[in-house]
């Protein structure tokens, strides 16, 4: 089975996020999306178990999809479940060079893991989860950024993350 791991912070998960995971899942037996527990970030606007929530509700269409957590290294993640790849989405040449440093990273650490990386869809190139927190706290419309599912979860966690600032 040839499975593959799609890492991020998911903080929170975006429509461009369901795209890399969704295209990934066609290429792949198996796909765990992985929330990274970054000790670095730890002003997160969601917990690491409100955000594996939020995808679960964004991919239950994707049968062979799965979400899990992991506070450590992605290349020993990935070999205790078995993972022959981590799947990355890059929006721009900005995002290529701290994401091939990591891949060169996972690989030294994992020589049987290979990094794809996925180039986003056009429509998706600008998203990030930074824009959709931002562009929410000012009073923007996220519809068209997030998933629908999850879509009024995420306006109320950053309005009342906005009101205690």
């Amino acid at each position: 089975m040839r499975i593959a791991i799609c890492p991020g912070s998911f903080d929170p998960v975006t429509k461009g996020h369901v795209d890399i995971i969704r295209r990934a899942s066609k290429l792949f037996d198996k796909v765990i999306v992985v929330v990274m527990v970054n000790f670095n970030k730890p002003d997160s606007y969601f917990t690491a178990d409100e955000r594996v929530d939020l995808i679960r509700k964004s991919i239950k269409d994707i049968e062979n999809a799965e979400v899990d957590t992991s506070g450590g290294l992605l290349a020993d993640y990935a070999e205790s479940k078995g993972a022959c790849a981590v799947v990355k989405g890059l929006r721009a040449v900005t995002d290529f060079e701290y994401e091939f440093q990591q891949a060169l990273t996972n690989k030294k650490l994992n020589p049987n893991l290979e990094t794809v990386f996925m180039t986003t869809n056009a429509e998706n190139m600008f998203l990030s989860s930074s824009i959709v927190k931002q562009v929410c706290e000012f009073g923007g419309d996220i519809k068209e950024f997030v998933p629908e599912e999850v879509c009024d979860d995420i306006i109320k966690r950053i309005k009342e993350r906005s009101k205690q600032r």
